[in-house]
């Protein structure tokens, strides 16, 4: 199958480099409308639905293929080959960043660089690492999202999305957790944020733009940082934000923080 079609792959805007757009858990590719409209002028804009999210075709969606974020890496490989005009400037989010970053390994000579939103290697504290929960929270996040799938929707989406003057990102959060197959959601949250891909950071060699909020629940400051530490030229920009969604409730800054990467790119060497 054509990787457009499982991954309900939509192009627009013009020019000469590509920026690729891929959500995070739980969401799809509509999260991107405050961002996408201020590169469209500049640049050829792809966004996609990760397999077993939003539009992507479900059927293809094999708990066992699907087991760990290498196989979505291996996805978006076939849509960067899909689509052409590559290589591509790829922006994740959450998840996403660290499939994002299995592909670049993979194959670096497909991206000009990276950017991270809200990116974590792993999401359980471990001896010095701190990446913002303990096993035994995990397991409780997972065992409710098994009991109740809905019930955990409603409540997790506000605290994931922050943004307590914008309640309504919250509750479209929460719509888009429900409107996902619970089965299908359920095993992508346990291969999610049971996934440790710390040991794999020193093999990255695609350029990186951190974008980190200041408060944010699910990667906290202390994540950003580390990976920062961890991957050789990158970049970390610190944003006043609460919630783990800023491309959502502060676009604006994302887009003026990857705009600036992006011409910095540009520049002659």
């Amino acid at each position: 199958m054509r990787a457009r079609l499982r991954n309900n792959v939509t192009v627009t805007g013009t020019g000469a480099v590509t920026l690729l757009f891929a959500h995070g858990f739980g969401c799809d590719q509509v999260v991107w409308r405050f961002m996408t409209p201020a590169f469209m002028e500049r640049y050829r804009v792809v966004t996609f639905d990760l397999v077993g999210s939003g539009k992507s075709d479900l059927a293809v969606y094999d708990p066992v293929r699907y087991g760990s974020l290498h196989a979505f890496a291996a996805d978006l490989l076939e849509i960067i080959d899909d689509i052409g005009g590559g290589p591509v400037v790829y922006i994740g989010h959450s998840v996403s960043a660290m499939i994002g970053m299995l592909a670049g390994i993979e194959s670096p000579e497909r991206f000009l660089a990276q950017v991270m939103i809200a990116p974590s290697p792993c999401y359980i504290d471990q001896g010095d690492y701190r990446g913002g929960f303990s096993r035994a929270d995990i397991d409780e996040l997972l065992e409710t999202m098994e009991a109740n799938f809905l019930g955990w929707s409603s409540s997790m989406a506000p605290v994931i999305v922050g943004a307590p003057n914008v309640p309504q990102l919250g509750v479209e959060l929460a719509n888009n957790f429900c409107r996902n197959n619970p089965e299908i959601a359920k095993h992508f949250g346990r291969v999610t944020f049971l996934s440790d891909h710390r040991a794999d950071l020193a093999r990255a060699r695609v350029p990186v733009l951190i974008i980190q909020c200041s408060d944010d629940l699910i990667a906290p400051v202390e994540v950003g940082d580390y990976l920062h530490r961890q991957l050789a030229g990158s970049q970390l920009r610190l944003i006043r934000n609460t919630g783990h969604c800023p491309h959502l409730s502060a676009p604006e800054e994302c887009v003026r923080l990857t705009q600036a990467f992006l011409d910095e790119l540009a520049e002659p060497a």
